[in-house]
């Protein structure tokens, strides 16, 4: 049973991490329905390094624009300016994680903020979407994006890393697309930015367990893991194929009704 919860939570990371739905909130929701039998400090870590296995299927889609696809110089500075923006883009959230990663757990990881936040966040979909169905988009490639607007993008993903329920993909779409992003380079832009924030919260939370498992405890480590590497890798596909003709209302609808419900659930 423990081997099947995990591969149904896999195939839920798998979805939501790359969805601007929240897999924070859908999590919650899974654990309600889906007891692991395991310690409350496996839990915790459990539900964070299973991202580790959609962190892979980020490298494996995106591996040519992370490396230089020559040895030419424009190529190579391309692609270390890049990276430079994805560091900028993660300190913020990174610093606070860092430092308040426990206390912010104790305050906000309920479900009435995860609840509000996906009804705000949704909202905000909405409303950036009507804003700018009008405006074509002045950056068209992530390797146009600027320094600052890398560091802004990175303030809209520390809303995320503070707040469970806003979605960390969520809120980078949305800061990109206000500060004139197209649709398909503030997904890729996103999906980029998950490597080292998703990384460094999978090594924090393994710092912090520890590194000795049971048997059992490995197991079901690597079947949910194996899961959401898997699922990513067409979750991600999906949705890449989907924004060249739909904007992103649908999930902002979405994600109001899912708050509505969760309230609803937790209230009854």
């Amino acid at each position: 049973m423990e081997i099947l919860h995990s591969i149904i939570l896999g195939i839920i990371q798998g979805i939501t991490e790359w969805l601007p739905i929240s897999s924070t909130g859908h999590m919650i929701l899974a654990d309600e329905f889906l007891h692991l039998n395991v310690t409350p400090a496996f839990k915790e870590m459990f539900l964070v390094v299973i991202q580790f296995g959609s962190i892979l299927a980020v490298l494996l889609l995106f591996w040519r624009k992370l490396l230089p696809a020559r040895l030419a110089k424009k190529n190579i500075s391309q692609t270390l300016s890049l990276w430079l923006k994805i560091i900028i883009s993660c300190i913020p959230a990174a610093i606070v994680g860092i430092l308040f990663d426990h206390k912010l757990n104790e305050l906000f990881y309920n479900y009435q903020t995860v609840a509000v936040m996906l009804v705000l966040v949704g909202v905000a979909f909405l409303i950036v979407e009507d804003a700018k169905k009008n405006s074509a988009p002045k950056v068209n490639s992530i390797l146009e994006i600027t320094y600052t607007t890398a560091l802004m993008i990175g303030l809209f993903q520390l809303v995320a890393a503070v707040f469970p329920g806003t979605s960390r993909s969520g809120a980078t779409i949305i800061g990109a697309l206000l500060f004139g992003v197209s649709r398909t380079a503030a997904a890729e832009y996103t999906f980029l930015l998950a490597i080292p924030v998703m990384f460094g919260a999978s090594l924090l939370k393994l710092y912090k367990f520890g590194f000795h498992f049971t048997h059992a405890e490995l197991t079901t480590l690597l079947v949910g893991s194996i899961t959401a590497f898997v699922v990513s890798i067409f979750a991600i596909r999906f949705l890449m194929n989907y924004i060249k003709n739909h904007n992103f209302k649908i999930f902002g609808y979405y994600r109001i009704i899912l708050g509505v419900l969760i309230s609803i659930y937790f209230l009854l």
